[in-house]
């Protein structure tokens, strides 16, 4: 990875964190404030509740991949300590997915006149498992990647005895 990827990919990230912190910031002070009352059409405590349980998923995964594109720059990515990440982010993916779900729960009550949005939404949560999945196929590949360069490490150290 170039300077240039890391330079952007590490902006991205720092605004994502900034912008989950924000979110659970208002609606915490929502929540402790008292200051938006619900009119009974929604259960908007639950909602906000499960928002900011979902922004932390997504702030886990963010430390995660910050934790991985370091250890690319480092080339150290190919090594066992990179599982914990990628297993932090699949999990991370998953408990968003399972967070879209409950709100997807949640909200689909108030859609009983429209019953498509509620089957979007919950097409939406299977999108978000189907990023989980896609990260797991990578993780195969990262660890087929962590064996072959194992092997050749072993291999190096074979000849370079006989050498």
């Amino acid at each position: 990875m170039g300077k240039l990827t890391v330079g952007a990919l590490r902006a991205v990230l720092v605004v994502v964190f900034a912008g989950t912190v924000f979110v659970q910031a208002s609606m915490g002070w929502t929540l402790v404030s008292g200051s938006d009352p619900e009119d009974g059409s929604l259960p908007l405590t639950s909602l906000r509740v499960i928002t900011i349980l979902g922004m932390v998923s997504v702030q886990v995964a963010v430390v995660c991949v910050w934790r991985l594109v370091t250890m690319v720059r480092r080339r150290t990515v190919f090594s066992h300590a990179a599982f914990r990440y990628v297993d932090l982010v699949i999990g991370a993916i998953v408990t968003a997915a399972l967070a879209w779900f409950a709100v997807t729960a949640l909200n689909a009550p108030s859609q009983r006149a429209d019953p498509g949005v509620t089957l979007i939404m919950a097409g939406v949560g299977v999108a978000i498992l189907g990023v989980a999945l896609i990260v797991f196929v990578l993780r195969m590949l990262l660890a087929q990647a962590v064996t072959r360069d194992v092997e050749a490490t072993r291999m190096q150290a074979e000849l370079d005895e006989v050498i």
